[in-house]
């Protein structure tokens, strides 16, 4: 279990500069569980990385890795994101 580092006014303040005028308790409470979560998941990933790599000691490159080309990824709206990132519209000449 992380130690968590952020206040629940921290966490209000997070969704209040995101735009939100008005915050309920239980929003700021689930975003402090889902950040949790992710800090968990991102913690893992840089182990596994700093471990394959034959080290012990999480750097700043496998905090990075996790980021490049994961569903980690930094988007400024989340509808944005595909299941299939890869996916694209691209035609056959057959059809052109």
């Amino acid at each position: 279990m992380i130690k968590k580092s952020f206040s629940l006014y921290e966490m209000e303040q997070f969704i209040r500069e995101a735009g939100a005028e008005k915050v309920t308790e239980d929003a700021v409470l689930r975003l402090e569980v889902e950040i949790e979560k992710l800090a968990e998941q991102m913690t893992e990933r840089s182990r596994m990385y700093a471990q394959h790599a034959g080290r012990k000691t999480i750097k700043a490159d496998d905090v990075r890795l996790i980021f490049d080309g994961s569903r980690f990824v930094r988007q400024s709206n989340p509808a944005s994101l595909s299941p299939n990132p890869r996916s694209t519209n691209i035609t056959s000449t057959a059809d052109r």
